[in-house]
């Protein structure tokens, strides 16, 4: 098994925004969590005393900018009231713009969870994350907000991909933009005498 741990490098970074699912990271449009959730799909079942939700068949859930799909999801509220769901899919997806920029994170996995009490967000299966022109590939992506750890495991052959065809971790991480140098101030023009 291919393991990469990183407390808080570039891949810190980039799985941060994933939390951006929950609607809870900084790094997400702030205002979606403030936006009503809207559930879509071909079935809903509904268990009060269990505190739990179930959807499946073409589940898509919005919340401002931010858009999950899946075939299922399964949604579970603790009794301290933290809500814990599990998206399901071939593949699960979500996505969601970033606080003040023009750029989504994006991210994919045959199973998603978030734990809403820890902060934590967990990808598996075929697993990536993207934000911006970053991307990492794992067959499970973890991120802990709280600990802002990170941890990206391969699963070795039998998890390859066309992304990664020997099911090891893989990440681009592309160059930051360096701040533009000011351009040179213009030389004045030699100054000329006046024909006589």
């Amino acid at each position: 098994m291919n393991k990469v741990f990183t407390s808080f490098s570039s891949i810190g970074r980039l799985l941060l925004a994933m939390l951006a699912m929950a609607a809870f990271n900084s790094q997400a449009e702030q205002a979606d969590k403030d936006k009503p959730i809207d559930l879509e799909a071909d079935n809903v079942i509904v268990n009060d005393a269990k505190k739990t939700s179930t959807y499946t068949g073409n589940v898509i859930l919005t919340q401002g900018t931010l858009m999950i799909r899946g075939d299922k999801l399964v949604v579970v509220e603790d009794i301290h009231g933290f809500q814990h769901s599990t998206s399901y899919g071939n593949p699960t997806t979500f996505k969601q713009k970033m606080e003040g920029k023009n750029e989504y994170m994006e991210g994919s996995g045959q199973r998603i969870e978030y734990d809403g009490r820890m902060d934590k967000v967990k990808l598996y299966t075929k697993a990536w994350v993207k934000r911006g022109e970053d991307i990492v590939h794992g067959d499970y992506i973890m991120y802990d907000a709280t600990a802002e750890y990170a941890e990206v495991i391969g699963g070795g052959s039998q998890a390859a991909t066309p992304a990664t065809p020997t099911g090891r971790v893989r990440a681009v991480i592309q160059p930051k933009n360096k701040p533009a140098q000011p351009a040179p101030a213009p030389t004045p023009a030699p100054a000329t005498e006046p024909a006589q």
